[in-house]
């Protein structure tokens, strides 16, 4: 009895002799081997479909075609070169000053000067006299419509010493009146480009070619600062771009209400090897 095996198909057909088979006991064990059998081996592909899903994702998404890749890489934004400058155009006017409020004026009549033989030698008035006497000078309540007058003194004064404050702030391209120039125009520095710009022997031999953009501050004398590769294309082109600034002419410089002030320049440098 110990090596008995009731789920024995033999014992099995034994306890059902003479007994409904069609019921659903009879079925589920003769299906019982089975039945386990193949819920192990779907439980089985299941876990191992779950373990490897990043390897099959990664898979499928190296199979994508690398054009469709490229297409998402980035967008290139190029700058167009700045307007040119006129220079015999005059400066814009200073903003008109607000007009100032108007109030109640206070105004004395002026002192009224006689010859001395025109003077009477009066007694002075008594206390009587004088709560009843015009005490001459009243307080006038002024017209608050009417026009501000100044009695300014008469004379020159000494020139007084005015602070000059000094604007050494970086302006922003987009709000300068007259922008920085290249002497000659953007014509002439792009002719600079092409003579000064020595291609890289490495950027030559890969075949290099495409858009850098530069950023630098243009100074009040027009020299360049702060020379720094926005957008590079490597292989040394950003290191020769900035060497060829370095030993660039002097600007033009911007203008800000009648003063050369510092701004901000970004600048997109084209390289071609078939130009070279």
């Amino acid at each position: 009895m110990a090596k008995l095996d009731i789920y024995n198909l033999q014992w099995i057909e034994v306890v059902f002799t003479g007994r409904n088979k069609a019921y659903g006991a009879y079925q589920l064990r003769k299906d019982n081997a089975k039945t386990t059998n193949k819920a192990l081996i779907i439980g089985c592909i299941l876990f191992i479909l779950a373990i490897s899903s990043p390897l099959i994702a990664k898979f499928i998404k190296g199979m994508a075609p690398e054009e469709e890749q490229a297409r998402t890489i980035e967008t290139e934004v190029v700058l167009t070169p700045p307007p040119p400058v006129d220079e015999q155009a005059p400066p814009p006017p200073p903003p008109a000053e607000p007009p100032r409020p108007k109030v109640d004026q206070v105004r004395f009549p002026p002192p009224v000067v006689v010859p001395a033989e025109k003077v009477r030698d009066e007694e002075p008035p008594t206390v009587e006299e004088l709560k009843v006497a015009d005490p001459g000078q009243k307080t006038i309540a002024g017209d608050p419509n009417a026009d501000i007058r100044i009695d300014e003194p008469v004379g020159e004064a000494p020139p007084t010493k005015q602070a000059v404050v000094e604007d050494n702030s970086v302006h922003d391209f987009a709000s300068i009146e007259t922008m920085p120039d290249f002497p000659g125009g953007m014509k002439k520095f792009y002719e600079y480009v092409g003579k000064n710009f020595v291609y890289p022997a490495a950027a030559r031999e890969q075949g290099v070619s495409g858009r850098l953009f530069m950023t630098f501050v243009v100074e009040k004398d027009g020299s360049l600062t702060d020379i720094k590769v926005a957008r590079d294309l490597g292989m040394g082109t950003g290191e020769e771009a900035i060497r060829m600034l370095k030993k660039s002419p002097k600007w033009k410089p911007g203008i800000q209400n009648g003063r050369a002030v510092r701004v901000q320049y970004t600048l997109p440098i084209v390289l071609n090897l078939e130009g070279q």
